[in-house]
């Protein structure tokens, strides 16, 4: 163990600062429910921006993205599109600014905005939203504490402190036994100050992870570019583009990451990066799930606001995330022998990152980095456990056990099930194989049951509550159901027919009832104003309101997307270029990024309209 007393001071006082807001903050979130899910929505777009990011910055996501680029090389910039992280392109642009519109407190009753508040499909509609972000909100929840659990491990061994420890723990459970002392803090904080507590907290733990994420890059750039120092990777790792074969051969190097290739399923690279654009696309029109990011659009202060946000996210996030992941790839690479990344069953590359971290960062940058990947990970935490109390109590609680009742009740259901989400979150990730066997599930499998309903509520005017719940449910159903079907399959690969099978349960469900009140429908679409097929509202919203002007945007906003996304890849990859200094590709990306934010200045910031 190389942590020294100042760097365990640092992160203590982290730690310490946390809990400290928490509970400065309690009187501000306790005013009434919406000061304490959605901070009263008074918080400025930048501050929520970079809370958003900072729920982004996870530590299970970097120690994955860490494996990815060590063994991917440029081509791992792709492989996040799995989420995909592209979506924060299309929320930019135009969805969530149509999400804030509703004034919703939650995802669930956003819906209430588009299919109204009577009828038992209605119902049905609400109860399955309801259940898949529960399911998605657990299923991150375990995702970060795995995650957790391996990265501290490595930097306070068992043997350290099993003498202070008054019980006996199996070596396979250590990793839990962490995970659940740091998840504690996470929750004292966040259940305490609600949404107040976790965007202030964030702020701090960006400003940290800055700090951090540089010192590395530069640590790298160092090393690598010191006398008599060379990367020896093999040929094609440098070039983020590809063919229909991945072309990566590490047998001389590491023959280790051939087997990680082969066990990921990426090796037909040109096909698994159409699959994931496939997805993604469909997936982004379908809008935020109902986690952490939706609750962060429905607490900004306008739907102007909220759009400023989601494109804040992309360019203070990407640029200082990936300086970090590239500076440990570059020293993993550098010193790969010196690494101890030994598992069970063979070479684990998702202990790079803490394996590299503990042996080549100087005492006070170790601190930093150890507070600020802590932080990431009590973000990630405090987010995801702020959106599920933000369903029970506001969707199960105020709905159905208890609709009267005062803000001191509604504050105390937030505590009790705040610590009853984090229980079982925990409890989850005790059956966790991996990092990336829950990330893989997540994206792939529950999202995909996810995507044909949502995507289909924003566009045709003719859906309904009905083929909502029926889509989900078909779409949730086999999400549960496929892992176990396709048990040697990718999950992304089954995604196709696991939403041919929802989108069918939308269309079933829709034409089996009615559609929406006609009234529900008229006042959607004059608020939120989507572009789609809605022109039989159109025509009737127009006759009552001539003024009104329907939304004509798709175009311009369908061309902002593609510039978006170039940009986006052009944020990953710069910080990259840099550390590697690929001169000419620096220069390129750069002055492509630069074109990209002019054009962007006129057709989409001087458009905003609330």
């Amino acid at each position: 163990m190389r942590i020294t007393l100042l760097d365990a001071t640092i992160v203590f006082l982290y730690l310490a600062t946390m809990v400290m807001i928490g509970w400065v903050l309690r009187k501000r979130a306790r005013k009434n429910k919406e000061s304490y899910l959605l901070g009263g929505k008074s918080l400025p777009w930048y501050m929520l921006g970079l809370s958003d990011a900072s729920d982004m910055f996870d530590i299970s996501g970097t120690m994955w993205m860490v494996a990815l680029c060590f063994v991917y090389g440029m081509k791992s910039i792709w492989i996040p599109w799995l989420w995909p992280v592209f979506n924060q392109v299309f929320m930019m642009m135009f969805i969530s600014k149509w999400v804030r519109r509703s004034n919703a407190s939650t995802g669930a009753e956003w819906l209430v905005t588009r299919f109204g508040t009577t009828g038992k499909s209605v119902k049905s509609s609400h109860n399955v939203v309801v259940a898949f972000a529960l399911l998605s909100c657990f299923g991150f929840l375990a995702y970060g504490f795995v995650g957790l659990g391996k990265f501290i491990e490595i930097f306070v061994p068992w043997q350290v402190v099993q003498n202070y420890v008054p019980f006996a723990i199996a070596p396979e459970y250590v990793p839990h036994f962490y995970g659940i002392v740091f998840t504690l803090f996470a929750m004292f904080y966040s259940i305490l100050g609600g949404m107040h507590s976790i965007v202030l907290g964030d702020v701090i733990k960006y400003a940290i992870m800055t700090v951090a994420c540089v010192s590395i890059a530069v640590i790298a750039m160092l090393r690598l570019h010191a006398p008599g120092t060379a990367l020896v990777v093999p040929e094609n790792w440098t070039n983020p583009f590809f063919n229909w074969q991945l072309d990566l051969d590490w047998s001389n190097l590491v023959p280790d990451a051939n087997k990680k290739i082969a066990g990921d399923g990426f090796g037909l690279f040109g096909f698994f990066f159409m699959m994931m654009l496939f997805k993604g696309i469909f997936a982004s029109l379908a809008g935020p799930a109902p986690n952490y990011d939706m609750q962060k659009v429905l607490s900004t202060r306008s739907p102007k606001e909220a759009s400023k946000m989601s494109g804040f996210v992309s360019i203070i996030l990407l640029p200082v995330r990936y300086s970090m992941i590239i500076g440990l790839t570059v020293l993993a690479l550098l010193y790969y022998n010196q690494l101890d990344l030994r598992s069970a069953n063979g070479t684990d590359f998702e202990k790079i990152l803490p394996a590299a971290i503990n042996n080549f960062l100087p005492v006070g940058i170790l601190g930093l980095v150890l507070t600020g990947l802590l932080g990431a990970f009590m973000g990630t935490f405090s987010g995801t456990l702020n959106a599920a109390q933000a369903y029970i109590v506001n969707d199960i609680y105020l709905k159905y056990v208890n609709p009267q009742a005062g803000t001191k009740k509604v504050i105390t259901a937030n505590y009790i099930v705040g610590i009853i989400v984090v229980a079982i979150g925990v409890t989850l990730g005790f059956f966790a194989k991996d990092v990336n066997s829950v990330l893989q599930w997540i994206v792939s499998a529950l999202y995909g049951g996810y995507i044909a309903a949502n995507m289909l509520k924003w566009y045709w005017w003719r859906f309904n509550a009905n083929g909502f719940f029926w889509g989900m449910a078909s779409g949730i159903i086999a999400a549960m159901a496929f892992p176990y079907i396709f048990k040697n399959t990718l999950p992304l690969y089954s995604w196709p027919l696991l939403f041919v099978i929802s989108l069918a349960g939308c269309f079933i469900g829709t034409w089996l009832a009615p559609p929406a009140d006609e009234t529900v429908l008229k006042q959607f679409y004059r608020t939120v104003n989507p572009w789609g097929f809605w022109k039989p509202i159109q025509v009737k919203v127009m006759a009552e309101d001539p003024a009104f002007v329907p939304n004509k945007a798709f175009k311009r906003d369908m061309f902002n997307v593609v510039l978006g996304i170039i940009g986006q890849c052009c944020l990953t990859i710069l910080p990259m270029y840099i550390v590697l200094w690929l001169k000419l590709p620096l220069l390129i990306t750069a002055g492509m990024l630069v074109i990209i934010v002019l054009v962007l200045k006129k057709t989409w910031w001087d458009k905003l309209e609330n």
